[in-house]
C-alpha cells in the first residue's frame, strides 16, 4: 500500500526508457564531476514523480516545472553522494534491493492498472524498465547509507526542542485529525475448483518443459508474477532469508540447470529453474500460476464477513473474533490493532477505510467493506480531532520534528563541503 521514499531521493529514475510525450532533442542539463545529467533524464523522473503524486501534468504545467527542478536537486544529490559512497567503499544490500525492486514495479502496475499500460506510459518494454529501477534502487540505497551513517550521532536536548518549537511554532502547524483502527480481515480464497485448474495449468507447463521447451519463453508467455514474467522469470540472485520458505528450500536444494518440482506457496504454484550459484547466493528463474477466488468464492467469504459483523453487533468480543478469524497475519497478533493514522493520510492509503468510517463512534465498528485485501470490519478506537500543537502534550511528537529539521541542516551544510570539492556545473539556469 505504500511506495517508498528514501531519503527525499527520486527512487526509480528511468534514465534509458522514453518518457511520455518526450519530443524535445537531448540535451546536457547539468554536469557533476564526470558524469553529466540529461534533459531526458529530467524529463523521466518528473514524469514519475507525477504519476506517484497523481499530479496531470497537460493541466498542471507550473507544478510539473517544479518537479522537473526538484528532479534535478535530487539526482545531482544523489550522484555527490555518489562518490563519497564510493571512498567509503559502501554497498547496497542485495536483499533490499530486491525487495525495493518488487514493490516499485507492483507499485507502479497497480497504479496505472497493467503491465501493457506501463509499457505504453514509458514507451519501454518492463524488462527493461525493471533493470532501470534495479540500478536505481541500488543508488539509492547506497546514498541513504552515506546519509545515514553522517547523521546517526546527531542528538537533541530539550532546551534545543523549546527553543526550535519557540521559532518555528507558526510553520509547523496543527495535529491533522487522526483515528486509532483495528479490523479484521477475510480473504476470498480460491476453491477446490480454481486450485485444480491452476494445478492442471502448472502441471501442463511442467510437461512442455520436460519436453525441452524454453523456461524463459514460457514464463513471459504463462507467469502471473507481473514483477517478474517480463524478465523470463528471472528473480535475479538472492540470499537466503528473502524468498518464501517452501519456495526458498526447493531453490537453494537444485543445481544449475535443474527444474523443481511444483512448489507451492501463498502466492500459489511455482516452477523453479536454478540458473547459476555464486557463494551463498543463486539465480533462480520460476513461474507462478496463481488460483484465482471465483464468485461463489467471493460470495462465501462476503456471508462470513456479515456473519462476524452480526456476532460483534450482538456483543461478541472484537479480540477473540480477530484470533479466530482474521487473516491479516500481521495485525492478529497485535489483536487486530493498525495504528494511528492522519486521516488525509489513510485516505491517500486506503480511501475505502476512510468512506467505511464516516458517522462511526469510537468503540463502534464499520459495516464490512471490501479493499484489494479481502473483506474488513474496522473498530475505530479513538478518533482524536484537528488542534493546535504543545509541548506539554507534543514534545516527542516536537521533538522527532526538531530533530529531522536539524540533521537536515547539518546534512545541507555536510553537503555543500562535497560539492566544493566536486566540480558540479548547472549549464541551465533555468533549473535554478
Amino acid at each position: 500500500m505504500k511506495i517508498y521514499r528514501l531519503i527525499g531521493l527520486l527512487i526509480g529514475v528511468l534514465l534509458v526508457v522514453q518518457s511520455p510525450a518526450q519530443q524535445v532533442l537531448d540535451r546536457v542539463v547539468a554536469i557533476v564531476d564526470d558524469e553529466v545529467i540529461l534533459e531526458s533524464e529530467i524529463i523521466q523522473g518528473a514524469y514519475l514523480l507525477a504519476m506517484q503524486m497523481q499530479v496531470d501534468v497537460s493541466k498542471n504545467p507550473k507544478e510539473f516545472e517544479r518537479m522537473k527542478k526538484n528532479t534535478l536537486k535530487n539526482m545531482v544529490t544523489q550522484k555527490l553522494l555518489l562518490i563519497q559512497a564510493e571512498k567509503d567503499t559502501i554497498k547496497a544490500d542485495e536483499r533490499q534491493v530486491e525487495a525495493y525492486l518488487q514493490q516499485q514495479m507492483q507499485g507502479v502496475i497497480q497504479q496505472l492498472g497493467s503491465e501493457e499500460k506501463v509499457e505504453d506510459y514509458f514507451g519501454s518494454s518492463l524488462a527493461k524498465i525493471r533493470r532501470n529501477y534495479r540500478d536505481e534502487i541500488e543508488k539509492n540505497l547506497r546514498a541513504m547509507q552515506v546519509r545515514n551513517q553522517k547523521l546517526a550521532a546527531v542528538k537533541i536536548g530539550r532546551r534545543e526542542v523549546e527553543a526550535f518549537f519557540k521559532s518555528h511554532k507558526d510553520s509547523i502547524g496543527q495535529i491533522q485529525e487522526t483515528v486509532d483502527i483495528s479490523h479484521l480481515l477475510i480473504t476470498p480464497k480460491a476453491g477446490d475448483a480454481a486450485r485444480q485448474a491452476a494445478m492442471e495449468k502448472i502441471r501442463s507447463i511442467e510437461q512442455r518443459l520436460q519436453a525441452g521447451e524454453d523456461f524463459a519463453a514460457l514464463a513471459r508467455e504463462f507467469s502471473q508474477d507481473p514483477g517478474s514474467a517480463v524478465a523470463g522469470g528471472d528473480l535475479g540472485f538472492m540470499g537466503r532469508g528473502v524468498l518464501e520458505r517452501p519456495f526458498e528450500e526447493a531453490a537453494f536444494a537444485l543445481q544449475p540447470g535443474q527444474l523443481s518440482p511444483v512448489v507451492e506457496t501463498r502466492y500459489g504454484f511455482h516452477l523453479i529453474k536454478m540458473e547459476e550459484r555464486r557463494g551463498e547466493k543463486v539465480r533462480v528463474r520460476h513461474i507462478l500460476i496463481t488460483p484465482k477466488a471465483t464468485r461463489e468464492d467471493e460470495m462465501a467469504s462476503a456471508d462470513t464477513i456479515r456473519a462476524i459483523h452480526s456476532r460483534l453487533q450482538a456483543g461478541a468480543s472484537f479480540e477473540e473474533m480477530v484470533a479466530k478469524y482474521s487473516e491479516d497475519s500481521s495485525s492478529r497478533e497485535l489483536k487486530g490493532h493498525l495504528g494511528v493514522f492522519e486521516v488525509d493520510q489513510l485516505r491517500e492509503r486506503a480511501k475505502e477505510f476512510v468512506y467505511a468510517l464516516r458517522g462511526v463512534a469510537d468503540g463502534a465498528y464499520s459495516d464490512p467493506v471490501r479493499t484489494q485485501y479481502g473483506f474488513h470490519i474496522i473498530r475505530v478506537n479513538r478518533r482524536e480531532p484537528a488542534r493546535e500543537l504543545s509541548l506539554d502534550k507534543d514534545f516527542e511528537r516536537i521533538q522527532q520534528i526538531a530533530l529531522d529539521y536539524k540533521k537536515q541542516k547539518l546534512f545541507e551544510t555536510w553537503l555543500g563541503e562535497i560539492r566544493e570539492m566536486v566540480f558540479v556545473d548547472i549549464k541551465d539556469q533555468s533549473y535554478l
